[in-house]
């Protein structure tokens, strides 16, 4: 059933809009497919995110127009473009992340941690994969306090790069 911005001024709640999904569903396989807001580039995760949760750091928020990024960290194997990669875009502020987006449409897809090894896949374009949100990360950036009881990251975790600090939830003790 159609909600909110995809259903046309004066249409039911069950008649969709011509601008399509947003994404598509997998199959029960282990694959999890979907894309772009207007459907031209298409990827596939395979298997389980390694990670789900928020970011707040100030790169995320204007990538995405949001105060904070919905991610799924997968290994960088475990994603791949299966179709329109030609319109696929990407951004590189600094070397530890290749924003993708569809050049068609402006729809964010994902960011690619080369140096990491890891692909960052916005929570929105795979349906299928249930968000169960286990982090906040770069929460001294916040301009969203979210009191959810999840650990708030300074920055990173220590394995990846980062201070692996925990900061309280209420950004005025920090």
């Amino acid at each position: 059933m159609a909600t909110g911005c995809d259903v046309a001024p004066g249409a039911s709640a069950g008649t969709v809009a011509s601008t399509g999904d947003v994404g598509q569903t997998a199959a029960s396989d282990g694959l999890h497919r979907g894309r772009c807001f207007c459907g031209t580039v298409e990827i596939e995760a395979k298997g389980t995110p390694l990670e789900m949760g928020y970011c707040h750091c100030s790169s995320c928020r204007s990538f995405t127009g949001a105060p904070l990024n919905a991610f799924t960290l997968w290994k960088a194997e475990q994603v791949r473009v299966v179709r329109g990669e030609e319109h696929l875009g990407h951004f590189n502020k600094t070397g530890m992340s290749d924003r993708q987006f569809c050049t068609k449409c402006g729809g964010n897809v994902m960011t690619g941690h080369p140096g990491l090894g890891f692909t960052d896949v916005f929570a929105a374009i795979l349906p299928s994969v249930k968000f169960e949100p286990s982090v906040h990360l770069n929460y001294a950036d916040t301009v969203l306090p979210i009191h959810d009881g999840l650990p708030k990251l300074r920055d990173f975790p220590a394995h990846a790069g980062g201070s692996g600090e925990l900061l309280p939830e209420d950004p005025q003790l920090f």
